[in-house]
């Protein structure tokens, strides 16, 4: 079986699409599924087999991102899908139009994974626009792209309820995203430690994501003003680059949390991030609009008990008994949480044993397979309409 999996983002651009896509791309493989996609050029990259790159251009004061040609798009995903057998969408921009084009004239099944839930992050984006209308809009327009498709794969159960309230009409399957459990459990935090000049001792928390508004990354800097009351040597580490970055240094600054909150950009997946979550002593997560929660599940398989709000996708992965706690909703509860965690490691041992027994439920092979499951049934129901089609003419 040959799909394409087509996008607006991908590496080197670090998020949680890309995330996704190469996670799949890479074990499906191992279900007999040739994954080829077609993604934006950011600069040089190096030729890879199976990956076209399409040039674009900087979006408008985001210089992560591009914005693909229409054209060049559409006639590069057109000719990339002729040897397949499934289009499957990632991105709900010029891609998305480029893969359901491209699948219409060909006769392909397509079925896109609907990561983001915009309209919790548009008026972060857009605050001069009245946010009821925005967040109609965004309704409207996620129902209308998801009913063009065969299928949607969301991953959450939050999601899928999110969609079944806008309206969405077409199949919705939930399938999270598989975490290499491998590559979390061998990180070295001495290492890590001894890099950035942290104390072996010192007590650590960590985030990892984008530092951006939606990922509330705010309310975590407000709980570690009680946080240092409980435990003065307690640190912050933020892993992330965003469009936030000098909002929160300026929070960091006026919260007099210098010595206790540093930010330390990306890292790399392969070492670099690993050896970042074996060397914390909590992973602590506070966003409110996760469609999944990946770094919850890479925390967990390194490790690492998670302190986190349970909101969104993340109530899937945030429960008793997972190596995780899930305080109150405010800084100051949140931050007492926190600093007794930090202060009385000991009394929270047990969530360090639970973390990763419980991510091998979340394995990228078994998502992978379930993957490939759906591919092939939707081929078969594309095959068994056209039949039925022909017969009847």
């Amino acid at each position: 079986m040959r799909v394409l999996m087509v996008s607006d983002v991908y590496f080197p651009r670090v998020n949680g699409v890309s995330t996704s896509i190469e996670t799949f791309r890479r074990t499906l493989a191992g279900q007999g599924v040739e994954v080829d996609l077609v993604v934006p050029r950011y600069g040089d990259e190096a030729e890879e087999a199976g990956i076209t790159r399409v040039a674009g251009r900087s979006v408008p004061g985001d210089r992560e991102d591009r914005l693909v040609g229409w054209r060049a798009m559409h006639r590069t995903v057109l000719e990339a899908a002729a040897d397949c057998d499934l289009i499957h969408i990632q991105t709900p921009f010029v891609a998305h139009y480029a893969g359901l084009n491209a699948a219409r004239k060909l006769g392909l099944p397509v079925v896109a994974t609907y990561h983001t839930l915009f309209e919790e992050y548009l008026g972060h984006y857009a605050p001069w626009l009245p946010g009821g209308w925005l967040k109609a809009q965004a309704r409207a327009f996620s129902r209308r792209q998801c009913n063009d498709l065969d299928a949607v794969i969301v991953p959450s159960t939050a999601m899928r309820s999110r969609l079944e309230e806008y309206g969405v009409s077409k199949p919705l399957h939930v399938l999270p995203t598989g975490i290499p459990l491998a590559q979390f459990a061998q990180g070295d935090g001495a290492a890590f430690r001894e890099r950035f000049g942290i104390p072996a001792k010192r007590p650590l928390a960590l985030f990892v994501g984008r530092v951006a508004h939606e990922k509330n990354i705010g309310f975590l800097l407000q709980a570690m003003t009680h946080v240092r009351l409980m435990c003065p040597q307690a640190l912050l580490i933020v892993a992330g680059e965003g469009p936030a970055m000098a909002d929160l240094k300026q929070q960091v600054k006026h919260l007099g949390l210098c010595e206790h909150v540093r930010f330390i950009g990306y890292l790399d997946r392969q070492q670099g991030l690993p050896d970042c979550y074996a060397a914390a002593d909590a992973f602590v997560f506070a966003s409110r609009t996760e469609t999944q929660g990946l770094v919850l599940l890479e925390a967990m398989a390194a490790g690492l008990p998670v302190i986190a709000l349970a909101e969104m996708g993340t109530v899937d992965i945030l429960a008793p008994g997972r190596g995780a706690f899930v305080p109150p909703a405010d800084p100051k509860s949140f931050g007492d949480t926190l600093g007794h965690f930090l202060c009385h490691p000991q009394a929270w041992v047990h969530l360090r044993a639970e973390a990763p027994v419980y991510a091998q439920e979340w394995s990228d092979a078994a998502m992978a397979q379930r993957l490939a499951l759906l591919y092939r049934e939707l081929i078969g129901l594309k095959i068994a309409s056209e039949s039925a089609c022909t017969a009847a003419v």
